[in-house]
């Protein structure tokens, strides 16, 4: 029994302690009695009791139980009933714990009225024990022995040590308190005397900085936080108190005891803000006040007070957007008089208000709301003060309640709680119901104040939707509340009502030049007039433009402000009558002209109405979008018909009001687009339109008698589509190639920028060595403050240029150190590297710029070859000095540190007693050395021939120098000095020595006695020894570090860094002065850290991730092996010995995918900067101030443990990751929690926010309540609750993504913040640089000062594959060169991600940095940077600062990827965002906003639309004869321009052009050489393969999301792609994205080829359609050709064996679509849910019928019949076809009954149908092509038939023939998969095929790899054969 309790006791105690069985070595989770209390409790004591339990288990178990069984107890008494999740088991779990194992430490039964007395005497033995009196003593006086101190180490320590000791005290204490409640006041007295309650008050204040806090202590004050003393800190903590205009509090509210009462308490009790959100703003706004304060440089005062300059800059940035709304709306704010506003009162408002936003949770996407909350909560707030009593405001109190979240926020949020709920998942229309900018929307009109204060909750605003019906062909019925000024209406019109002046302009133009061609290119009156027929053209689209204004509308008008509504249908009528009367004008002139009448009155009008209305028009544009003009028109705003002409030409909105940019912008990007316009017009008219001007003509009059077929619209309509195939494909690249000549010129002038920026001036390692000596002095201008000193050192003199580069060097020595420690840090290199890269500390020892080895290296053995051969070439002094110096400057300098640092070394060791002698004899070389180059005279005074043996001399006493010091080194090192002595004496030195004859007397007396240098002072100290060790490197490096560091990753890295030095960057501010940001990383649930099991487990090839990443990177496994102290040969599982070293391998693999660790570490380096700057700032103004010279600083030992260093990076950086699960994680035990835990304890700075989900049963039902909760790591290992704010529900009702960054957004500091993504990395060098990038802010970028800072990024996965790499340098091209003109000079750039700094007040009062609605801001980041223009905000970009980025790498990953993007722009299409910015922009910043944006899909879209308008109309022409007819009667009458104009090939791909700024991007960073050689590489990959399939997914999903939705996100993993890809997974993929549109092309082409007319042969075919064949093939095979494998003929097979088995594999509920075909299918048609999609998927379904018609016509078995006889026939032929499928498909299940009739009628049947077409093609003249041609007609109808049906599958399911459809369906994907699948498994039977594509796709380490692995694995079952 005992065995079973022991075994008991053993599981319960490791469930609590978090550990998961089997996990065994690989994983470190949380551990302690502590790591499992539910969330549902929400109690902190709890934790805290059962942490101390387990801190004394070992010291006390019976104590430990005292403890456990008062955490039980607590936990009894919130939750007697167990009712919240996990109580129940981990009450149990407890309760076994304290009767199994601590009760049994104590032989005989417990005494339980003895704890208190026991928890008494242990207190004063723990006292005792841990010394509890003198461990503050002794961490204040390690603390007060100066920053710089070497004890650091120590102190940090020491500071650990007494947290714990004071935090497990103060726990006892507490419990000890709580127990003697349970007894009498006198048992309680002489328990615990007075003495004793005295020294555990005194603990517990001791304790207080224990108090869990987030950055600055405040409700905790802290003496060992140095943050807490800064002054600026101080200042706006005071600022805070209490004010004599504040009414006094009650006397039950009560602050801690650690500090008074502040203006946030007053604001908690009246509103009832909870007690953590209240803390939290608190922190906030002494963060805000405090960093404005540092930033005014106001001198230190004993008792600093806040600037009232940085209490009003706070104020106005705080509160802008609420004065603008009061503004807007013609109010007055809650202030009547802003001048008159105190400071108190500012500070009071901004308190309100942040703290009205900290707990606004959902409602803070509802800016306008919260300004609306504001004003009315102020007035409340003012009339509290005037009455002077504290009381609770009316607006938040519920009964005896005061609730800000309950009153205020929750009536709010469940009303767009159930309206998100009526979008049913994203699946309803976006007209169906509310989101967030409807609901915001509602506050642009003085209508909201309808609402009244407190909320009128009967108002329709509140009105909850009725739920939608489930049938999909019903609207949902019922009461609700309408839209708010806009409808996101699905359909592509919102294209033209969005961009309308842009589709007006190119039809207009294309009209004019059209004509123009018409009139063979004269410019003449009549041309004139005809031209002036696009006045008609641009009223009538106008006209229609206004229709659409009313019918997109439709859904809002209810809710609408009245002007807006009354406005549309103004314009309606305006541009209706205006349309009708400019087209009765020009038709009246048309007649007088008719009539001959050339002074036609009605002309003279007609033109004379144009001019007015263009002026007008013009005038407007000029006064809205000009700034001078702009001011000039608001002044005239009061006049009627001004007011009247503006508000008719532009809508008005709060939003968008201003968007005109300065005139010197305007003009730049007007420039631009005039050339770009230029070269379209130029080339749409030379090339596409006048050459076919007159094969038109040609055309329209030719008379076509004979047809192939039967006519039924060609015929008398002058050939209209013969034309009609002619100029479709045209006007098709009419409207889209203005992308491809904006795409050319944007590139060459984003190169031409880009090589003015300086990018790319350094893009090799000898550019980085030749530019080195220029780094200092460079980052001395920009990257760092320079000391005091470094200013008064004047450039005059050489000896003072050689001071101010040694002063420079020594401040740039210890960043460029750090750069590279970090580089060998991430095992980018290796120890020698690290040797030879580090910058020795420049100090005064030596009057010369020391440089880095690697600079120097193999210099000294080259200058000695020089030397020697100058013996004998009898070269002068000058000429051997030019030698050296002359083509390598490091050579002169290696030679110059050579000879000082061997005197300096020499003078330093002989200097000791008894060694006069040896330090004359140096100084006595040198001087005549020296005295020897003055005169000219070294080479005739030293024998330089013999220099090798004195360096060999010196390397050996350097050698023996190098090692610590002993008797017999000791001798050696005389004996090696006295060699020296020798040969410098007997062998090199030539001088006339009768001139110191004294000297030499004397040192050659002291050798002869053995006296000289018999005492030596050995190196000891650490400069001196650096000293030795670097000139014993330069004496002894034989090879070249030209190719230094040889790591391809930490060459790129240095040679951006270096360059980045002189591009241009505003200059830094001290650390205490520049602004504060945050980083803000969402995460969900992806890797946090690679475990071992992940990482060794093998795919069916029997690759490891490991082993693929040991290939992949060779050198970095190499160094990280050598980091950790093992030889290069240990594999993976020999180091299973140490855990220390597993976990490292764990986080050497995480470190290179895309795993949260990798991201962590990298925003880490920001706080490790701005310590180490910080550092050092400090050290120079420390040494200034004692005197000391400024570059001794650079010994920066230890400045990440320096407090202050600590403290001021934190109050300028703050880094929050946002893991929405991570409380589920935690409860479940994931192993994603532990790691994310394990972060938390290796970065103390960083902070994790999540969403708690706390269950509990009310009234019989479940109850959960949702808290947003920040933790941090603390010193006992287990996560530090900071705050918990509570929810006013479930966060997430809009996108994922967004509202996980919403909930989390009150937790991040400062003016900005760099919103960051998990699969991103930083590296410390660009780290450094994020000072002078905040700096930016505000510099002058145009109008506006920035808002958001647009930040280069590097793709890091380029190197994982061929697909990676495409991938990467298509992107690199976007966010460098294109990103680069989209800011300036376009105005246009966005926020298309990561990394971009946004200004953080400003944007988090406007509605946060991203948009949350579902579906509609799927693409999030984006409208972040429409909302920014909308509110005049200015979005920049800077290339002198990266951040890597890393991006998926196999092709399933992109796919999915770019089909999400693509789904992302087809809802953009649908948004008011973009309506609102096509609208708002002047014409031409339009151009550049659609272009960018989601007019790039849509031309890539019109681009395959091109290739089926060319192929359609060839088809045309082909089966319907008249392109055989045409081309013989061109031939007769010789018109060559139209037997061009019919052979014309479609070459213009766009993926040709756009490939140019990719091209431009590597020829600017990488030299034209290399940029045309990866260029080339990539062509040999196969890239365009890649590009033209990328095509295909862009147009799927954009079309297909603007026809029928269905855009969501979709994970797309980021791992490691080295496993193979099933065939049918990718036939799921792709299926109908592209290969259903592949063939449908080769088809296309194939008909063409057979009844196409070519006067050319088949060499015109070719030439005609091989780009039209290549599309096909790229789409059909890209998947395969790019799958991993996918020419293994082994896995070929088990692919087919696999894919048959999913298609016939039958579906049914709760089957998904990867394992039934039928399940798969069902899925696939799940997007077609609106009527409006149902139409245009039936309408373009009908192309597939023209097949059948043509064809039919063609077959021999009809003749020269063109009957519609023949074409019934066919559907007869095709009704029997289908009959006989339906027998040969009849169900099993049906006939089970009667299987051998059904078996006898299907045989029949198949007999029947071969005798009949036997029959046929016998008496008949059916011949076998016939057959063929059939299949080739009645293919496409069936898919065209099958469309149509599941286009309305409702109603087909009514008439019950789904099944039928469905059985047809399988047959085609069927057949498609096979016509796929048989040039695969042909490719596979060639081994060789197999070899090209590893070849192809991986790197050339990685195929090796590959190869050696499926040798070693033998008889590895799954490798195959």
């Amino acid at each position: 029994m005992s065995r079973v309790e022991d075994l008991w006791e053993r599981l319960v105690r490791a469930a609590l302690r978090g550990r998961a069985l089997g996990g065994g070595l690989y994983r470190q989770p949380e551990t302690g009695l502590a790591a499992n209390v539910p969330s549902s409790l929400g109690n902190k004591d709890i934790d805290d009791i059962l942490r101390a339990a387990d801190e004394i288990q070992d010291d006390d178990p019976n104590i430990a139980r005292i403890l456990c069984e008062h955490a039980y107890s607590l936990a009894q008494n919130l939750d007697p009933n167990s009712e919240g999740r996990g109580v129940l088991q981990f009450k149990t779990g407890l309760m076994s714990v304290i009767k199994q194992k601590l009760a049994k430490k104590e032989a005989g039964s417990i005494d339980r009225t003895q704890d208190i007395a026991r928890l008494r005497e242990f207190y004063k033995l723990y006292r005792q024990k841990n010394n509890v009196d003198r461990l503050r003593d002794e961490e204040m006086e390690l603390r007060q022995s100066g920053v710089f101190s070497g004890n650091l180490g120590e102190l940090e320590r020491k500071t650990v040590k007494r947290k714990r000791v004071l935090a497990t005290l103060r726990v006892i204490g507490n419990v000890l308190g709580q127990l003697t409640k349970d007894v009498s006041a006198e048992e309680a007295q002489s328990l615990i005397p007075e003495e004793l309650k005295r020294v555990i008050e005194s603990d517990a204040a001791m304790a207080e900085d224990t108090l869990p806090y987030n950055i600055i202590p405040l409700d905790a004050p802290s003496l060992t936080n140095p943050i807490a003393s800064f002054p600026e800190v101080q200042a706006a903590v005071s600022s805070l108190k209490y004010f004599r205009g504040l009414p006094k509090l009650p006397g039950t509210f009560a602050p801690p005891p650690s500090r008074s009462l502040d203006i946030f308490d007053f604001l908690q009790y009246t509103f009832g803000f909870q007690k953590d959100s209240v803390s939290n703003q608190r922190e906030q706004v002494v963060h805000l006040l405090a960093n404005e304060q540092s930033r005014l440089r106001i001198p230190e005062d004993p008792e600093p007070i806040l600037d009232e300059a940085a209490a009003q800059r706070v104020f106005l940035k705080s509160l802008d957007n609420y004065i603008k709304w009061c503004n807007y709306l013609g109010i007055l704010p809650v202030w009547s008089n802003l001048e008159a506003v105190s400071k108190e009162k500012m500070l009071l408002f901004v308190s309100l208000y942040f703290l009205i936003w900290g707990e606004a949770a959902n409602v803070r996407f509802l800016p306008e709301c919260l300004c609306y909350i504001f004003h009315n909560m102020g007035k409340e707030l003012e009339e509290v003060l005037r009455q002077q009593v504290a009381q609770p405001a009316k607006s938040c109190v519920s009964g005896s309640d005061v609730s800000f979240l309950d009153q205020v926020i929750l009536p709010l949020y469940e009303v767009i709680s159930a309206e998100a709920v009526n979008n049913d998942n994203g699946r309803a229309p976006h007209s169906a119901w509310r989101n967030y900018d409807d609901f915001n929307e509602f506050f642009w009109s003085l209508s909201c104040f309808d609402l009244r204060w407190p909320w009128n909750l009967t108002s329709k605003f509140f009105l909850k939707p009725a739920r939608r019906s489930k049938n999909v062909l019903k609207s949902g019925g019922g009461k609700r509340c309408g839209k708010t000024s806009f409808v996101e209406h699905r359909t592509f019109l919102h294209l033209y009502h969005s961009f309308h002046r842009l589709w007006i302009f190119l039809f207009v133009m294309f009209q004019g030049l059209t004509i123009i061609a018409f009139n063979r290119g004269n410019i003449n009156s009549k041309t004139i007039r005809e031209v002036l027929s696009v006045g008609p053209t641009y009223f009538v689209m106008k006209f229609f433009e206004s229709i659409l204004d009313i019918v997109m509308m439709y859904g809002a008008y209810a809710t609408s402000r009245h002007l807006a509504v009354t406005r549309i249908f103004l314009r309606f009528l305006s541009y209706a009558l205006l349309s009708v009367f400019i087209c009765f004008l020009y038709v009246k002139a048309l007649e007088d002209r008719s009539n001959n009448n050339n002074t036609s009155v009605v002309y003279k009008l007609y033109v004379i109405v144009l001019l007015i209305f263009a002026g007008a028009k013009f005038f407007l544009s000029v006064l809205l979008h000009i700034p001078a003009c702009h001011r000039v028109s608001d002044r005239c705003n009061s006049w009627p018909l001004v007011g009247w002409m503006k508000w008719m030409h532009q809508e008005h909105y709060y939003v968008g009001r201003g968007m005109y940019e300065r005139a010197s912008d305007f003009l730049k990007y007007m420039i631009f687009w005039l050339v770009v316009l230029g070269c379209k017009f130029s080339f749409a008219y030379f090339l596409l339109i006048n050459p076919l001007a007159e094969p038109t003509r040609f055309l329209v009059n030719l008379r076509i008698d004979q047809y192939s077929w039967h006519d039924i619209v060609s015929k008398n309509n002058h050939n209209a589509f013969t034309v009609l195939s002619l100029w479709a494909p045209v006007v098709a690249i009419y409207l889209m190639d203005l992308q491809v000549f904006y795409t050319i010129v944007s590139a060459i002038l984003g190169f031409l920028m880009g090589a003015r920026d300086r990018l790319g001036e350094i893009r090799s390692l000898d550019a980085v060595q030749q530019l080195f000596e220029k780094f200092p002095a460079a980052f001395m201008n920009t990257l760092h403050i320079p000391p005091p000193q470094r200013e008064s050192v004047q450039s005059s003199g050489s000896g003072q240029v050689v001071e101010k580069k040694k002063t420079d060097a020594a401040q740039f020595a210890p960043f460029w150190n750090e750069i590279i420690r970090n580089l060998r840090e991430e095992d980018y290199i290796d120890d020698l590297e690290l040797e030879l890269l580090q910058m020795p500390k420049n100090s005064r020892s030596l009057a010369l710029v020391q440089w880095p080895l690697f600079l120097l290296a193999s210099k000294i053995f080259l200058a000695k070859d020089i030397a020697v051969e100058s013996k004998e070439t009898k070269d002068s002094q000058e000429e051997l000095w030019e030698r050296i110096s002359r083509d390598d400057d490091y050579m002169k300098y290696a030679v110059e540190e050579c000879f000082y640092s061997i005197k300096f070394i020499l003078t330093e060791i002989l200097d000791d007693e008894g060694n006069n002698e040896g330090k004359k004899w140096v100084a006595r070389i040198y001087e005549d050395i020296q005295e020897s180059i003055a005169k000219r005279n070294i080479l005739v005074d030293l024998q330089l021939d013999k220099l090798p043996l004195v360096i060999q001399k010196v390397t050996a006493l350097l050698g023996i120098l190098k090692k610590d010091q002993t008797p017999d080194l000791e001798a050696g090192a005389v004996k090696a000095i006295l060699d020296l002595y020798d040969v410098m004496r007997m062998d090199v030195l030539s001088f006339n020595m009768r001139d110191n004859y004294d000297t030499w007397n004397m040192l050659a007396k002291a050798r002869t006695e053995g006296r000289l240098f018999q005492k030596l002072k050995w190196p000891k100290e650490a400069e001196l020894k650096a000293q030795v060790s670097r000139l014993y490197s330069l004496l002894t490096i034989k090879d070249s570090a030209a190719n230094i560091p040889k790591n391809l990753e930490a060459r790129r890295r240095l040679q951006f860094f270096t360059n980045s030095l002189f591009m241009e960057m505003p200059v830094a501010k001290p650390v205490r002065e520049m602004l504060s940001f945050s980083v803000f990383t969402p995460y969900y649930s992806e890797i946090v850290l690679y475990s071992m099991q992940e990482l060794l487990k093998k795919n069916e090839d029997g690759i490891t991730t490991l082993f693929y990443l040991q290939k992949i990177y060779p050198d970095e496994w190499k160094n990280f092996l050598a980091r950790i102290g093992r030889d290069e040969t240990t594999s993976e599982l020999e180091l299973g010995d140490n855990p220390n070293h597993i976990l490292e391998l764990r986080f050497w693999a995480s470190y290179r995918g895309q795993t949260l660790a990798r991201t962590v570490r990298g925003m880490m380096y920001y706080r490790k900067a701005l310590m180490l700057q910080a550092y050092l700032e400090r050290m120079s103004a420390g040494d200034v101030e004692a005197g000391i010279i400024g570059n001794e600083t650079a010994d920066v030992q230890g400045f990440e443990l320096s407090p202050e260093a600590r403290a001021q990076a934190d109050l300028k950086f703050t880094y929050v990751v946002t893991c929405q699960i991570y409380g589920k994680q935690k409860e479940d035990q994931k192993p994603e929690a532990a790691d994310i835990a394990m972060l938390m304890q290796r970065n103390e700075a960083l902070r994790v926010a999540f969403i708690d989900e706390v269950e509990s049963l009310k009234e019989g039902r479940v109850h959960t309540e949702y808290f947003s909760k920040l933790v941090k790591g603390d010193i006992n290992g287990k996560d530090k609750e900071i705050y918990s704010i509570k929810l006013p529900g479930n966060p997430k009702i809009g996108e994922g993504k967004p509202e996980n960054q919403n909930h989390a957004v009150v937790f991040t500091r400062g003016n900005a913040v760099q919103t960051i993504d998990m699969n991103q990395d930083n590296y410390f060098e660009e780290a450094l640089k994020m000072r002078n990038l905040l700096e930016e802010l505000n510099c002058d970028h145009g109008l506006r000062s920035p808002t958001i800072l647009g930040v280069r990024e590097h793709v890091f996965t380029g190197s994982v594959s061929s697909l990676a790499s495409f991938m990467s340098n298509q992107e690199s091209s976007f966010v460098t060169l294109g990103q680069r003109v989209l800011a300036n000079p376009l105005k246009v750039r966005m926020h298309y991600g990561h990394p971009d700094v946004f200004d953080r007040v400003f944007h988090i009062t406007r509605g946060g940095i991203s948009k949350a609605s579902r579906v509609i801001n799927i693409s999030e980041d984006i409208f972040s940077g429409f909302n920014t223009t909308l509110r005049q905000g200015n979005v920049t970009h800077h290339e002198y600062i990266q951040v890597g980025k890393g991006r998926d790498v196999g092709l399933n990953q992109i796919a999915v990827f770019e089909g999400k993007v693509a789904g992302g722009n087809g809802e953009q299409v649908l948004s008011r965002d973009v309506y609102r910015l096509g609208q708002l922009f002047d014409f031409f910043r339009m151009l550049s906003f659609y272009f960018t944006t989601v007019g790039y899909y849509f031309c890539t879209m019109l681009t395959v639309l091109t290739v089926y308008a060319f192929l359609y109309g060839r088809v045309y022409l082909a089966l319907s004869g008249v392109g055989e007819a045409v081309q013989t009667r061109a031939d007769i009458l010789g018109n060559k321009a139209l037997t061009a104009a019919l052979n014309a090939q479609f070459l213009f791909q766009i993926g040709i052009f756009t490939a140019l700024p990719m091209i431009l991007c590597f020829i600017l960073e990488q030299g034209f050489l290399r940029a045309m050689v990866s260029f080339v590489t990539m062509q040999f990959q196969l890239s365009t393969v890649y590009f033209t399939f990328s095509l295909g997914t862009r147009t799927h999903y954009f079309g297909r999301t603007i026809l029928h939705g269905g855009a969501r996100y979709q994970a797309t993993g980021r791992g490691f792609v080295v496993r193979h890809i099933k065939f049918s997974e990718n036939y799921r993929l792709y299926s109908r994205s592209h290969f259903v549109k592949g063939l449908e092309i080769v088809l296309l082409l194939v008909v063409y080829l057979s009844y196409g007319y070519n006067e050319g042969g088949a060499l015109a075919y070719i030439l005609l359609t091989v780009s039209s064949w290549f599309l096909a093939i790229s789409w059909l095979f890209a998947p395969y050709l790019f799958n991993p494998s996918g020419f293994e003929w082994q896995k070929t097979v088990e692919d087919f064996r696999d894919w048959t088995n999913w298609l016939l594999y039958r579906g049914g509920i709760g089957v998904k679509g990867q394992e039934s075909w039928e399940a798969w299918w069902d899925e696939e048609l799940s997007h077609m849910r609106n009527f409006s999609g149902r139409v245009m998927e039936t309408i373009l379904s009908l192309r597939f019928f023209i097949f059948q018609y043509g064809i039919v016509y063609k077959l021999n078995v009809q003749g020269d019949d063109r009957s519609l006889t023949v074409y019934g026939f066919s559907w007869i032929v095709f009704a029997v076809l289908i009959v006989l499928f339906k027998v040969f498909t009849f169900s099993q299940k049906i006939s089970v009954n009667f299987q051998l009739v059904l078996r006898f009628v299907q045989g029949l049947a198949f007999l029947l149908a071969v005798a009949g077409v036997s029959v046929a093609v016998v008496l008949t003249s059916l011949s076998i092509s016939d057959i063929f041609a059939c299949i080739l007609a009645f293919l496409p109808t069936g898919w065209g038939i099958l469309s149509i049906a599941c286009a309305w599958k409702p109603v087909v399911k009514k008439m019950g023939l789904w099944k039928s459809i469905r059985s047809i369906a399988r047959l085609y994907d069927a057949t498609m998969g096979i016509l796929i699948f048989i040039p695969i498994a042909l490719s596979s039977w060639f081994p060789f095929a197999s070899t090209f594509q590893t070849r192809l796709m991986f790197n050339q380490a990685f195929s090796r790899g590959l190869e050696i692995s499926l040798i070693l694995a033998g008889n590895n079952p799954n490798t195959g054969i």
